[in-house]
């Protein structure tokens, strides 16, 4: 009796410490689908297949006001408590397990590879723009896990855009804690204006494929 009920223990503890990342994705549904494509109407952006060490960072910036504390990011504020409900979404499971767990599941996804929604961009000027961001998100936008730069290519184009607009703004990268913010905050003033955004996302729709 005494064995099995050790046995049942550590079993118990056991499922404690491997949440089902595909359980906790139900979390995400509602805003980027089953399929993790995304849903502009609520501003959620493709998140299928985005690297795990991506999806883990960003979890961690919303749940611990990195990401969405500026009263002018509403997509950002509507999912603060999205990842707040990964602080006990599994029985005995803190949020960091649930968080690496989530992240996991994300990357298995197949990418969605969003449409192209946006006009006027002009490719040709965007990809000598572009030179500065291959500095970090790679020149064939691949991303780079050591600068925190995720990979752009096959992004969603509008959410591209929504975000150096944030940037550019001080609705991201406003925080002194946040030095990868603030880095993408000052190369997104160097760009002019929404029609420099759209040349630069322009080139970017040309990569990876």
């Amino acid at each position: 009796m005494l064995c099995a009920a050790i046995l049942l223990a550590a079993g118990a503890a056991s499922a404690q410490q491997t949440p089902d990342g595909a359980h906790l994705f139900h979390y995400c549904t509602p805003c980027h689908g089953a399929d993790g494509s995304g849903n502009p109407a609520v501003g959620a952006p493709s998140i299928a297949g985005l690297p795990q060490w991506y999806v883990a960072i960003q979890l961690r910036g919303f749940r611990h006001g990195l990401r969405g504390t500026h009263f002018d990011d509403r997509e950002g504020m509507r999912m603060r408590p999205m990842t707040r409900a990964l602080d006990k979404a599994s029985v005995g499971t803190p949020f960091e397990a649930n968080a690496d767990a989530l992240a996991r599941y994300v990357a298995s996804l197949p990418a969605t590879h969003p449409a192209t929604t946006l006009q006027g961009g002009d490719a040709a000027r965007g990809a000598q723009t572009y030179l500065l961001c291959g500095s970090c998100h790679g020149m064939r936008g691949e991303g780079n896990e050591a600068q925190h730069a995720p990979p752009l290519a096959g992004a969603s184009d509008w959410y591209l855009l929504t975000q150096l607009k944030k940037f550019k703004a001080g609705v991201r990268g406003w925080r002194p804690d946040d030095a990868f913010g603030q880095m993408m905050r000052g190369m997104a003033g160097t760009l002019a204006d929404e029609q420099a955004m759209k040349d630069v996302i322009a080139h970017i729709q040309t990569l990876g494929k």
